[in-house]
């Protein structure tokens, strides 16, 4: 009963999460906000990020009222799977931990969000879509460094392989405890 009821926090709190990552970073890489996905993803996230930015106000290109709800969130989701497991942490490491599951969320939308990318080039490689524009403007930034390096080989593109290797690296090194990953 324990296990389902961790799984159930972590899955339904993560995917709640992961909208405001992902309004996070489509900010960060100037996606179009006009996209039916960025509505949904503004609208999801706005009953929290609106009265937020009445009280902080933003950093430049950095979306800091969403950053701020972002940590928050992520800070009582660790709570709640620490509380669940019934484990004691210092405050230093639930911070590192909180810091940990963050980078490895925005890993993990990456990774997701290629393959999705990478499937949709193949079922519409000349048509356009709303999501394919979305996920264009979220992966090229971290597609376009490799294939500088690696330029498709006979209409191959490599790079999101790569990338995704190189992300699935970094998360399988990143030191969390089983119940936090």
């Amino acid at each position: 009963m324990r296990n389902s009821l961790i799984f159930l926090t972590r899955t339904l709190g993560d995917l709640y999460l992961l909208t405001f990552l992902l309004r996070f970073v489509m900010q960060w890489v100037r996606a179009d906000f006009y996209n039916p996905l960025a509505q949904f993803v503004v609208k999801a996230t706005n009953p929290l990020v609106v009265p937020a930015r009445r009280v902080i106000p933003s950093a430049g290109s950095i979306d800091l009222p969403t950053l701020v709800i972002l940590v928050a969130l992520e800070a009582l989701l660790t709570w709640a799977l620490v509380a669940l497991v019934n484990v004691s942490l210092p405050a230093p490491t639930f911070v590192f931990f909180v810091l940990l599951r963050l980078i490895n969320a925005l890993l993990w939308l990456y990774v997701v969000s290629i393959f999705i990318y990478v499937i949709m080039s193949w079922v519409s490689p000349a048509g356009y879509s709303p999501i394919g524009r979305i996920l264009m403007d979220l992966n090229e930034p971290l597609l376009r460094p490799v294939r500088r390096f690696l330029p498709p080989i006979g209409g191959f593109d490599l790079a999101p392989l790569i990338v995704v290797i190189l992300i699935a690296a970094v998360r399988v090194g990143l030191p969390l405890p089983p119940f936090l990953r």
